[in-house]
């Protein structure tokens, strides 16, 4: 396939669809196009399929609307201290179907519609066969990738494969049952797998792939066998108008769909290349942190190059360092990663809130380290609460005492990047997200380097295949395999022989709590496990920010309450529809609760 740049902007879209008010005489040539103008020539319908390719959302600044992300925010991972973020609605149970922002159902249907309108007017344009079907199978992954964006929250959603006609009646269409939405999005991805290629040139990258397609393929099967999604008792009586169930009753065999497309995922990836991605030193710190800053890495299946993003490396990087301090895991996070001897350092918590620590495992809360980690992981004098984790936890989270930049992190009060000298912008759980953040990025002299957001990895389909297979089969030796090359790149010991599969299942949720941390997958994993009000209900604790005037400072160490979070099952297990598009299309029923 020929080589070509593409630039990811809204370049013909607007052009193609709108009328402009400016006197025709101030229009350059291109503002008159039409839509037989655009499908006339190959530059115009490339510069249409760059803006189907906008609205894949970009995801990484998670405080804005815009990037229509606030599921990290709204997931135990995280607090974030900006009020603006629409995910302290969420978390407070105030969101309601007259709420605009974020409009990912507006946009990905947006999204849908102008592949409708490409894929129905490619064949007009006179170019290169073999890239003209390229183009298709792009457009194709993208039309089943925004009805995903869409299943996910929603459940039930309309399905739209050809384009609408404005004089059309609205009220004919209903929501399609949630597992005809998934066999949908399943059948696109195979149209686009057929068509498309394992890789692309390196000019090309961020564009779709083969391995995109059935990656995607992989993650809806996986969703649709879950229990929010298969059989689930609460949605049994959620109907149209017409009587048509939008649930299906269960049915065991979809996870034994999911484990194959996941293999299929896996087994075609790395004949074609891909992998767990290593790094130069094997450290395995940077193996993981790399991941995301290392663009086009061989573990990536689908990312979405978003360039220069400032907000988002302010918001991660301390205020000393001219950084906004407001993308804060929870202590609940920090808890969730393992000693490096595998064990879980906390057990349960009492009623108060407290820990129960495991005592296998070596952990305290008590005291301070003597020395160094020996890879530079911690330094001298933090917290034992801190050292001998899993070392995917040094290349997520920035906590007290640790450094950034080749200085020390100071989140207790009094501290440099405390309470005392913040302004509105501070870290109130005493930690900051540092998975994904730029670290050559220089803030004080406003230099900034490149942004990536990974969709899809590898290492998620890893995940999905364990996950399905367990479920479809018990832990048989492939789901060991998967999960223990994972946490092997990660540097931590295989999981223990002989587990059953109830302990298995625990194993895979609290493994992609740790792997995909702050990928916007927790927020969906913990609601169609249907486990979402053990988490995402009630305190959320971090540490005592309130306090402290030096490194080892007992005060700063106490677990505090910095938010009480409301979820109530069913209703908030999936979205509400918008009232406007229940007043455009009175049949379009509303979800459970809501």
């Amino acid at each position: 396939m020929k080589k070509r740049n593409l630039i990811f902007k809204i370049l013909i879209a607007g052009a193609c669809l709108l009328s402009c008010e400016r006197d025709f005489l101030e229009k350059q040539p291109d503002e008159n196009l039409d839509i037989d103008k655009v499908f006339s020539e190959r530059q115009f319908a490339e510069g249409f399929l760059s803006s189907v390719y906008h609205n894949m959302p970009p995801m990484l600044e998670i405080s804005r609307w815009e990037e229509r992300n606030p599921f990290t925010g709204a997931s135990d991972e995280m607090e974030i201290t900006w009020t603006g973020a629409y995910s302290h609605l969420l978390n407070s149970g105030a969101w309601s179907p007259a709420d605009f922002h974020p409009d990912v159902w507006g946009f990905m249907y947006e999204g849908i519609r102008k592949t409708n309108i490409f894929l129905e007017n490619i064949d007009r344009v006179p170019m290169d066969e073999r890239d003209k079907e390229v183009w298709k199978g792009e457009a194709i992954f993208l039309r089943a990738y925004y009805h995903f964006n869409i299943m996910k929250m929603y459940g039930a959603v309309p399905i739209v494969d050809r384009t609408i006609k404005l004089d059309e009646d609205f009220s004919k269409i209903r929501r399609n049952p949630v597992d005809k939405v998934a066999e949908f999005i399943a059948a696109e991805c195979d149209k686009a797998i057929a068509i498309l290629d394992w890789n692309v040139e390196p000019i090309d990258y961020g564009r779709i792939t083969k391995a995109a397609a059935m990656g995607l393929k992989s993650r809806v099967l996986l969703y649709m066998a879950s229990p929010l999604f298969n059989g689930n008792p609460d949605y049994r009586n959620l109907k149209n108008d017409d009587g048509t169930r939008l649930f299906p009753d269960y049915d065991a065999n979809r996870w034994a769909q999911a484990a194959a497309a996941a293999k299929a995922c896996i087994d075609g990836a790395e004949q074609n290349g891909y992998g767990l991605y290593y790094s130069p030193t094997n450290d395995p710190m940077d193996n993981y942190q790399k991941v995301f800053t290392i663009r086009n890495n061989r573990e990536v299946l689908l990312a979405r190059n978003n360039g220069v993003k400032q907000h988002f490396e302010r918001c991660a990087n301390p205020t000393s360092y001219g950084g906004y301090s407001i993308y804060c895991p929870t202590q609940g996070l920090v808890d969730a990663y393992e000693m490096n001897n595998g064990e879980k350092p906390i057990s349960g918590y009492n009623s108060d809130g407290s820990p129960i620590i495991n005592p296998q495992s070596g952990y305290r809360e008590d005291g301070f380290v003597a020395a160094k980690h020996p890879k530079d992981y911690y330094p001298a004098g933090v917290s034992n609460m801190y050292i001998n984790r899993d070392p995917r936890f040094y290349a997520s989270i920035t906590f007290a005492g640790s450094r950034w930049k080749n200085a020390e992190v100071q989140f207790w009060f009094t501290g440099k990047d405390g309470r005392e000298k913040a302004g509105s912008d501070y870290c109130i759980s005493g930690y900051l997200m540092r998975k994904m953040v730029n670290h050559t990025s220089n803030i004080p002299q406003n230099q900034f380097g490149l942004n990536t957001w990974v969709e899809i990895r590898l290492a998620e389909i890893y995940l999905n295949y364990a996950e399905a297979l367990n479920e479809s089969q018990g832990p048989v030796a492939d789901v060991y395999k998967y999960l223990n090359l994972i946490r092997t790149r990660s540097g931590m010991p295989d999981l223990p022989a002989g587990l059953s599969k109830e302990s298995m299942r625990e194993r895979i949720q609290q493994e992609r709590r740790v792997e995909m941390a702050f990928e916007a997958q927790r927020y969906f994993d913990v609601r169609r496990w249907k486990i979402a009000r053990s988490y995402d209900s009630g305190p959320i604790y971090g540490m005592n920010i309130m306090a402290g005037t030096h490194l080892k400072d007992p005060a700063y160490y106490k677990r505090t309450v910095i938010e009480r979070r409301v979820f109530t099952s069913p209703k908030h297990y999936l979205w509400p529809i918008q009232i406007g598009e229940i007043e455009k299309n009175p049949y379009m029923v509303q979800n459970v609760g809501w």
